[in-house]
């Protein structure tokens, strides 16, 4: 859990020295340095280590003193741990009193840019060209999204992806404790808030009396702003429930949990709440509410490497009094094709008839059949 008060650097391209060509290639998204060895990762999850006689102690020594100054917060063994962030990258530092192998660091990228397309999806195997099709009308019939599965699997790149088929006129609010869907940069001309949240001052060993824009508030605050969606980047805790609050009200959403199953979905939302009392009530209120649920993993790749997919899809249903759920992909292939009538009514509000096609991926050819 996140739980320090993270500030935004500005650090002049000069201050990165020999990480600079990593910071500028779009396709690393993670620079490590132990205290002795630099890694890169790719955005295939490829992560290898890198011959870098510049980037040595002495340079990590230099570069950590300038965050430490643009954020004006010591970095020493009183205060071994160093945050900050920009509008795309995320440094985290530890301090060589506390790791015994030297001052480390880690610089996480989130630029403004949409890894994916459809035509790119497809012919990687991330999924079947039917279902994504399906996802995309789901969206185009304003569903609710729970997108699940490990860390560092893209869970937030695929939600950006899905997030790209919401209509213009449609008001979208983004939820995040650092910058990583860049909607308005994604998508200009869409009418969108992005609400940046911090942690209570007491959780931060502050006074208990002083409150910042924590996530809870946040999506309480959103509804008031009118919006048609909102996007919360992860659900970790007790903002669960307001969420399922808002999606109660008619807005829609998409977000993040983390979970390896789809079936766990509901379970891992009740644990979230924390709530005993009305236990029945909430669980049918998951099923009402959250329609489709999408697990992400990563598979090795024999010839080295690794590739993204959607390992299970399903659909949350409630009808009759009763909880379904209807699991469509399991292990990367369709296993089962009906979908809910809840779902089918909803399209077909939409002006849907087909779910299963869509122009966005009608024009390409299916190259992802029997990759698994």
């Amino acid at each position: 859990m996140r739980d320090r008060n993270v500030k935004s650097v500005l650090l002049d391209e000069e201050s990165f020295g020999p990480l600079l060509p990593f910071i500028l290639d779009d396709t690393i998204t993670d620079v490590d340095y132990n205290g002795t060895d630099l890694w890169l990762t790719d955005i295939h999850k490829v992560k290898v280590k890198v011959e870098s006689p510049f980037v040595t102690q002495k340079f990590t020594e230099v570069f950590m003193n300038k965050v430490s100054m643009a954020v004006e917060q010591q970095f020493n063994p009183a205060n071994p741990i160093l945050e900050a962030e920009s509008e795309e990258l995320r440094i985290t530092a530890v301090h060589e009193s506390v790791t015994g192998t030297g001052r480390a660091f880690c610089i996480r990228k989130a630029p403004a840019v949409s890894r994916y397309n459809a035509n790119d999806l497809i012919q990687q195997g991330y999924c079947d060209r039917k279902i994504l099709a399906l996802l995309i009308n789901c969206v185009l019939t304003k569903m609710n999204f729970v997108i699940c599965g490990d860390t560092g699997v893209g869970k937030t790149e695929f939600a950006k992806f899905l997030s790209g088929f919401i209509r213009p006129q449609d008001k979208v609010i983004t939820i995040e404790d650092n910058p990583e869907w860049h909607y308005s940069e994604l998508y200009p001309g869409k009418d969108c808030i992005a609400i940046k949240v911090k942690k209570d001052r007491a959780e931060q060993g502050g006074r208990s009396n002083i409150t910042t824009m924590n996530y809870t508030n946040a999506i309480k605050t959103c509804l008031r702003l009118n919006p048609s969606w909102i996007m919360l980047s992860e659900a970790r805790s007790k903002e669960a429930k307001s969420l399922l609050e808002c999606w109660s009200t008619g807005v829609k959403g998409i977000t993040t949990i983390h979970t390896d199953n789809v079936l766990k979905i509901p379970d891992r939302f009740m644990n979230m709440i924390q709530n005993s009392m009305d236990a029945n009530r909430m669980i049918n209120d998951i099923y009402d509410f959250i329609d489709i649920g999408i697990l992400i993993r990563i598979r090795e790749l024999p010839e080295g490497g690794s590739r993204r997919y959607i390992d299970q899809m399903c659909f949350f249903d409630r009808e009759k009094e009763q909880n379904h759920t209807y699991l469509v992909v399991d292990e990367g292939k369709v296993k089962y094709i009906r979908i809910p009538d809840s779902i089918l009514k909803k399209m077909n509000r939409a002006g849907i008839q087909e779910p299963f096609g869509n122009a966005v991926t009608d024009s390409i050819e299916d190259l992802s059949a029997e990759r698994f």
